[in-house]
């Protein structure tokens, strides 16, 4: 793979990235309001974000490849039904390594992994959420020099006008009982 290449991939893996650090220096922020230890809500913060980042990057990589369609729940909710116990996993391990020394496993792990899946679909939801809001943007930037994101601009783009012809057709026939309706 080129360096050009690489960088076009890092470039579409970044809005998905940044939400999951993001999510990340959240946990940091909601550990210290309870009362934790800087130290451990530090190692809460880093062990939580980075498997999310990565699986928020991953999340843009297969929406460049066309394997997860943009604006689609369904696809998204089932990544994140997936991803999320993995990462929620992936911070219990870790941070029992970073504040004692060795890994350490949750008790009951399948209800611990049971319980992450159903979290995961609040997570989907604000994922998605900031994800379409964000990433458009960012595609729009590197959109010219990156075939991919191009694509996928342009996919956003459509959808936009889509809604936005559906939103005025809607304000129109809305005008338009009124104005019946009055005279």
């Amino acid at each position: 793979m080129t360096g050009a290449n690489m960088r076009h991939l890092g470039q579409l893996a970044l809005p998905g990235a940044g939400i999951g650090a993001l999510a990340g220096i959240a946990a940091v922020g909601l550990a210290l309001i309870s009362g934790q230890p800087v130290g451990w809500a530090l190692a809460t913060g880093l062990a939580l974000g980075l498997p999310l980042a990565l699986l928020g990057g991953g999340f843009g990589l297969l929406l460049a490849a066309g394997v997860i369609a943009p604006g689609v729940f369904a696809p998204t909710a089932l990544y994140w039904l997936l991803g999320f116990p993995v990462a929620r996993l992936t911070h219990e391990v870790l941070v029992g390594l970073l504040l004692v020394g060795r890994p350490t496993l949750p008790p009951d792990m399948l209800g611990f992994l049971a319980y992450q899946a159903i979290v995961s679909l609040g997570f989907a939801i604000g994922f998605s959420w900031l994800h379409e809001r964000v990433a458009p943007g960012w595609l729009r930037r590197i959109r010219h020099g990156n075939p991919k994101a191009e694509r996928l601009y342009l996919f956003y783009l459509r959808h936009a006008e889509a809604q936005w012809k559906a939103r005025e057709s809607r304000r129109r026939s809305r005008a338009a009982a009124r104005s019946k309706g009055a005279s």
